[in-house]
């Protein structure tokens, strides 16, 4: 575990963790719970996570919340867990609940048509290789295990698209492989103002992600959380610690696991 924010002292983070009534674990998906794959529905969790996931949900101390980019459709048969955490997919415009409530944030009409229109681009760019995504919200073009030539012609053709769009409250978002386009209005800085609102003043939080799309995350975290960077190296970043995923990820989820039942 690295130490980037020099006010930040995990032992006392912990020791919060320990006395506070409420604590609320945020975990992005790919990345951070699992490893990057190409073909996206064979991301399955690192060796480990699950069973300690569950101890967390077992035990009842913690709200696990899953915190993706990802349709919560093709999240939910990824995660393996004895029972569905809180999910917000598609960076925070799909909300599902423990119970199966669910909701998507509304979009004007203008925006919808602008998305349909940029997800008929998927033939163009899987003709080079790469792989279109179709998301409540947003259309995400992949290009991850392509060569860097044919990243370049999808990034070229997409942005030679893109200028011809009437944009409407559309915006252009880089990711750890690939481009997504998606309205403003949600992202994942949002989802975290929302769960700490939801939560009383007594309560800690802990906001793990790997990609430029958790930086939102990140610099909404408060003075009662931890916004951790999960990745094999590190990148610039408002994150307070980083983590290599998968050991010092597992080693900081024991951490969180002992220190709410006791037993730091």
């Amino acid at each position: 575990m690295h130490i980037l924010n020099p006010g930040f002292k995990l032992d006392d983070f912990l020791a919060r963790a320990r006395d506070v009534r409420s604590r609320v674990l945020m975990l992005d998906y790919d990345g951070t719970l699992a490893p990057f794959r190409t073909k996206p529905d064979e991301a399955l969790p690192y060796t480990g996570m699950v069973p300690l996931l569950d101890a967390i949900q077992d035990a009842g101390h913690t709200r696990l919340v899953v915190v993706s980019g990802r349709w919560t459709k093709d999240l939910i048969p990824l995660l393996g867990l004895k029972r569905r955490p809180e999910i917000w997919g598609s960076h925070g415009w799909e909300r599902l609940g423990v119970q199966g409530e669910y909701s998507v944030a509304p979009i004007d009409d203008k925006t919808l048509e602008v998305l349909v229109m940029a997800d008929e681009w998927a033939q163009q760019v899987e003709k080079i290789g790469g792989r279109c995504e179709s998301k409540p919200a947003a259309v995400a073009f992949h290009w991850r295990g392509l060569s860097n030539k044919k990243i370049s012609q999808i990034r070229n053709m997409i942005f030679e698209n893109w200028k011809d769009l009437e944009h409407a409250n559309l915006s252009w978002h880089d990711f750890d492989g690939g481009i997504e386009l998606r309205p403003a209005g949600w992202d994942k800085g949002n989802v975290v103002k929302t769960l700490i609102a939801e939560t009383g003043p007594d309560a800690v939080f802990a906001y793990l992600g790997d990609d430029l799309t958790d930086e939102s995350a990140f610099k909404a975290m408060t003075d009662r959380g931890v916004a951790v960077l999960v990745r094999p190296e590190l990148r610039p970043t408002t994150a307070d610690l980083w983590l290599k995923p998968p050991e010092e990820v597992r080693k900081f989820l024991m951490h969180w696991h002992e220190a709410a039942v006791g037993d730091v």
